[in-house]
């Protein structure tokens, strides 16, 4: 099977349609994209899912001093992610962990680094 540089991982689009679609979803719901460009929900879903590790790539990681913790349940049971966000700029920058341990959060911590971690002054979490 040959491989072409403008196709994206789906060989049904382009790189640059797979970019629209992760473009729109920053903006805008999945369904409110699939109806838009008459596509299913679950298309534009995988879509912006593959999309994100090149829009975060592109992202400068920011130093954030105030953080909140929360975790999000991504399946029917007890299947669980940790998800911080960074609350001044008001964005979520790390979805991560198997559960929703302490081992799971320090992840995040050692993804971010000894001199990073020192700059944070202040994490909300509920309970």
């Amino acid at each position: 099977m040959e491989r072409l540089n403008g196709l994206a991982q789906n060989p049904r689009d382009t790189q640059r349609f797979a970019h629209h679609i992760g473009t729109l979803c920053r903006d805008m719901s999945n369904k409110a994209v699939a109806q838009r460009l008459h596509l299913p929900e679950h298309t534009v879903k995988d879509r912006d899912r593959r999309s994100m590790p090149a829009w975060l790539a592109k992202t400068p990681q920011l130093v954030p001093q105030v953080i909140g913790v929360d975790e999000r349940s991504i399946k029917k049971g007890h299947t669980y992610r940790i998800v911080v966000s960074d609350l001044e700029r008001g964005r979520p920058i790390w979805v991560g962990g198997t559960g929703r341990t302490e081992a799971d959060l320090d992840r995040f911590f050692a993804e971010l680094g000894p001199k990073k971690t020192a700059r944070i002054r202040l994490a909300v979490m509920d309970r």
